[in-house]
């Protein structure tokens, strides 16, 4: 429901519904073979949910799968321009004063699900359930801005949360949904609600272990109307849970319940193995979105989860990959390059890696965090800004971007890429410019006379303070570690090394004292960054929280001219820079290797950067 960043390395944000997952890679034709319909993508990341909208599963491959699976009123091309899904159906304005601003939503009809069952705009009312604080209150679902509600969503706490109004106004017909603010929304068109096929979590909270029948499906579907209509707490509560927990599935084989796997993209989930692959198959009921191409279009997309370098590149030269999405060195991109039956495709990512410190637990987390970078105090500041101080921003950078990226640079806002609007004026009033100031070496020895402060026997060979590092096992990862860690040590950090495969599900672990990752917007939108700071942003995992930080994001909920967005931009990020909770490192540069044969593949800025025109994809 609202404009999210999605993590990468990375995490994700399916915008509305439920999506899903599966075959073994070894189970298809090698990728050169002739007459191909199928096409095997590698992701570095394996699948952990079916339902890429809670905290925990906001990754980029839940996400890359949820949108070849599931159709809405909007997505974006590689330009990126924001396309209106008229297949899906349309939306206007109907009403626009200064205290009512109305937009009607209407789906089109004879569009199905993939168990048949017709899509109509009660499917699209879950959304409002998952984007809802008010409603999630009222409907005995808990405050989402305190605790854990009963549905565990990332769509909390954002634009549509702060300004709708009431409960979203469903036609006579059932067909239109209308949706009222309290003002005009400057990014109404990328608030609006995406299909869920809600009979399914009627079926499944009754304990429904098939497809039902056409009458029971709508049987079901007029009871989730019901029970949203009235607030059947009891009865939403255990929709809730399944919709925070049961999607999250690894492996799909003939055991899995299909209400999971029901959905109305272009293709459906056939099978997972745990780790290991992703296989979908073309559903032959989709109606909702562009038509896949006449000529050789793709009916089976498989993602494989290999790990990125050699093993990735062997198996794009090979031919058990059709297409290559990763961030190769140097060297790695010569040996795509040289691989005769494969194309490079460049290009330019809003995906950007950080490092973020850990302050108290994630909200919605009541267990506490007691690590050395713990609260406000002085000494939790000093320290803070101390492994801030330390962090070898611009190692890395001359390591793991410029070999490849020679006019790559050090990022310095939160708020804005290098070279978008406003990026210069925030980077030279944010306050960032004491980690650029000097060289790393005395930028580190302040960071230890800080340190000093509360532990004088600290020194480049005495760590007395433990750091436990969340970060991907990925070698790119491994390799920035190493960096920190070194750096980290002459100011008295003592930082593990130790990867973790399962990162994603651990953002929120409170034994963790900073990860670090890559945000990847799934939007352009000046709110976009909103979750992440917010004290009850559904993406922030360190448990941040300042008042006013808070007051000048929702401000950002509003008409604005690009000057005054700026000013909003610089004013959050000196807060953030004062409570030293985060530094961003560089903004990835996008990389795609694809089998020749393969057409139709354009690299796209944001997520999802290769999927996003499936239908175009041809052999």
């Amino acid at each position: 429901m609202k404009a999210t960043r999605i993590v990468r390395a990375v995490a994700g944000v399916a915008i509305s519904g439920l999506t899903i997952a599966g075959l073994s890679v070894a189970a298809v034709a090698p990728a050169g073979a002739a007459a191909r319909s199928t096409v095997v993508m590698m992701e570095t990341s394996a699948l952990t949910s079916l339902n890429g909208g809670t905290p925990d599963t906001n990754l980029v491959t839940n996400t890359d799968v949820g949108y070849l699976t599931g159709m809405g009123f909007i997505y974006y091309d590689n330009k990126p321009n924001l396309i209106r899904n008229t297949k899906f159906g349309h939306f206007e304005v109907v009403k626009k004063t200064a205290t009512d601003f109305q937009v009607k939503y209407t789906v089109n009809k004879g569009q199905v699900w993939s168990d048949g069952t017709p899509i109509d705009a009660v499917d699209l009312l879950l959304s409002h359930v998952l984007s809802s604080g008010k409603y999630s209150i009222a409907a005995g679902l808990g405050d989402p801005s305190v605790s854990t509600a009963a549905f565990d969503s990332v769509g909390y706490g954002g634009t549509y949360d702060g300004h709708v109004v009431g409960t979203p106004v469903l036609s006579a017909d059932k067909m239109s949904l209308t949706i009222k603010y309290d003002s005009f929304q400057p990014e109404w068109e990328i608030l609006g609600p995406g299909p869920s096929p809600v009979h399914t979590l009627e079926l499944l909270a009754a304990g429904k272990t098939k497809l039902g029948t056409a009458k029971e499906n709508l049987a079901a579907k007029a009871a989730f109307l019901k029970d949203f209509t009235t607030k059947n707490t009891a009865q939403l509560k255990k929709i809730g849970a399944i919709w925070s927990k049961s999607f999250n599935i690894k492996t799909v084989d003939s055991s899995t319940n299909p209400l999971l796997l029901v959905c109305n993209g272009a293709f459906k989930v056939a099978s997972a193995v745990a780790d290991q692959s992703v296989t979908m198959v073309l559903n032959p009921k989709y109606n909702s979105g562009p038509a896949m191409t006449k000529t050789n279009p793709i009916t089976k997309v498989i993602f494989s989860f290999i790990a990125d370098g050699s093993p990735s590149y062997q198996a794009l030269r090979n031919g058990d990959i059709d297409i290559y999405d990763g961030q190769p060195d140097a060297a790695g991109v010569a040996q795509l390059k040289a691989i005769r039956s494969a194309t490079v495709y460049g290009g330019v990512s809003m995906t950007y890696e950080h490092v973020d410190l850990r302050v108290g637990a994630a909200n919605g987390d009541k267990t506490e965090y007691t690590g050395p970078f713990a609260g406000d105090t002085q000494k939790a500041k000093d320290l803070r800004h101390a492994f801030l101080l330390a962090l070898p921003r611009g190692d890395i950078l001359d390591s793991q971007v410029k070999p490849f990226n020679p006019s790559g640079v050090v990022m310095n806002s939160h708020f804005t890429l290098p070279g978008q609007t406003g990026y210069s004026t925030i980077v030279a009033g944010s306050g960032v410019s004491e980690y650029t100031t000097g060289t790393q070496a005395e930028r580190t020895a302040k960071a230890l006379a800080l340190v000093k402060k509360y532990y004088p026997t600290a020194s480049a060979t005495v760590q007395p303070v433990d750091i436990k590092f969340l970060f991907k096992g990925s070698q790119r990862r491994i390799d920035e570690n190493k960096l920190i860690a070194a750096e980290e040590a002459k100011a008295g950090f003592n930082v593990s090394t130790t990867p973790n495969a399962a990162w994603s599900s651990n953002l929120s672990n409170v034994s963790y004292d900073l990860a670090m990752f890559a945000w990847a917007p799934s939007s352009v939108s000046q709110t976009g960054t909103n979750a992440n700071f917010q004290t009850d942003g559904g993406n922030n995992h360190s448990g941040w929280g300042n008042a006013e930080l808070d007051k000048i994001l929702h401000s950002l909920e509003a008409y604005l001219t690009p000057a005054q967005i700026t000013a909003k931009y610089l004013a959050a990020e000196k807060i953030v820079n004062a409570n030293y909770y985060t530094l961003p490192l560089y903004q990835w540069p996008t990389t795609i290797a694809a089998n020749t044969a393969l057409k139709g593949i354009k690299s796209a800025p944001l997520t999802p950067n290769v999927v996003w025109n499936f239908w175009e994809w041809h052999y």
